[in-house]
Parts: C-alpha cells; structure tokens; sequence
C-alpha cells in the first residue's frame, strides 16, 4: 500500500482508493465487483424470464378455458408447445392419446401414467425457473465475509505502514482504513441486491409452479372424468 506523507492532499475517490490498495484488497474489490455484475445479470434475466412466463401461462389457461376441445388446443401447438403451461398440458395430453387402445378404450392405469408425466414436466419447469437462484444466494451469503477479508487484509497493512512510517497523525492513517472499508462497501453492494432479489425470485417462482401444479389437478381431474365416462 502506497504510504501518503502528511499535509499532503490525498484523493479519496473510488479509483483512487483501489490503486492504492495492496494486491490483495484489489484483487477482491475486483472479485467484488464482478460478482455485483453477475448477480444483476442474473436477476435481469430471471426478471424478464419470469415475466414471459406468467404472460404465457395466462395466454394458454384462456385458449384452455375458451371452451374449445382438448385435442384442438393441443393440436394447434404443433407439437411445440411455448411456454411452460402448455408443456406440462401437452405432456398430459400426450400420454393421454398413448394410452387409448385402437378399439377406443383407454389401457388400464392410464390416469396415474398421465399424473406421472405431467410431474415430470412440472419438475422439469421448476429446475429451469429456479435455475441461477442458488448463485444469488451464494452471493449474497459469501460477498460481505469477501468484503470483511479485503477490509483486515488492509487494515493490517494500513497498520504495518503506521508502524513503517512511526506517523499516526490522522492524515497518515485514514487513508489506508478508507481502502480497507472499500472492500466492505463493496461486498455489500452485492450482496444486497442478491439477497432482495433472491427472496422476491423464489417466492415468483414457487407461485408459478403452483399455477403449473394446480392446472395440472385440474386437467388430471376432467380427464378422469373423461376416464369414468369411457
């Protein structure tokens, strides 16, 4: 750390505080400063996932509820279903149309393969919504400790060159502690936006695979309706 005579005019900017910092503290406010990138990466696209996700599940529960019949609705997809809704209704209706018989009834257990593969889907929509989540929360838990460590690493140097320089004049040593807090400030600075972030996108996320679960009951509970009429 680059020691600063006293009575002279010191820069406490932010760029100046991290070219006086030793290696180490620099080498964590960078860490820092792309970990901060990442996570706002991260919820910017989570955000925007989300987003589509809900307009493309109200799209199809209208087309659904429009009264039209089933194989119609599934039929338009043309085996490519857009968003999540309609894969986790197209997985039902899929094993659907597998289990009837050629003769028109439908092979027995039908409705628990149906159940089965409409989890599936709901499970495979789950681990993509929550996909990028734990890297928020592991941000936000190890960022201020990352932080803490570039603060004590250049405190201690901060106070090795107090000892050097055998100056504790105010104007000597409050630069070395001003670097040092840097490293705090920015560890904060991820990790709160990671952690606010992080607790909104599960909870959006957790309400969307209810939707998902709770269209699939009400889908498995007209096909087993359909089930008992055949």
């Amino acid at each position: 750390m680059e020691q600063i005579a006293a009575g002279t005019p010191v820069d406490f900017s932010l760029i100046a505080l991290f070219t006086r910092a030793s290696p180490i503290v620099q080498a964590v406010m960078v860490l820092l400063v792309l970990a901060s990138v990442w996570s706002w990466a991260v919820i910017i696209q989570k955000i925007i996932t989300f987003g589509a996700a809900k307009r493309e599940t109200g799209r199809f529960e209208r087309a659904f509820w429009s009264g039209q019949p089933l194989d119609d609705v599934y039929d338009q997809m043309s085996g490519r279903p857009r968003g999540a809704a309609e894969r986790v209704f197209a997985a039902g209706m899929l094993e659907w149309r597998r289990s009837q018989r050629d003769d028109g009834g439908i092979i027995p257990a039908a409705q628990s393969r149906i159940d089965r593969a409409m989890n599936v889907a709901i499970g495979r929509e789950a681990d993509r919504l929550n996909r990028g989540l734990p890297l928020l929360a592991t941000i936000g838990s190890v960022a201020p400790f990352v932080g803490l460590f570039g603060t004590v690493w250049g405190i201690k140097n901060a106070f090795e060159g107090i000892a050097l320089s055998q100056n504790t004049s105010l104007a000597v040593v409050a630069p070395g502690i001003a670097e040092a807090l840097l490293a705090t400030a920015l560890g904060l600075l991820a990790a709160i936006p990671a952690v606010v972030a992080y607790n909104n996108l599960s909870s959006d996320a957790d309400r969307i695979s209810g939707s998902h679960e709770a269209f699939a009951d009400e889908f498995s509970t007209i096909l087993s309706r359909q089930l008992e009429e055949d």
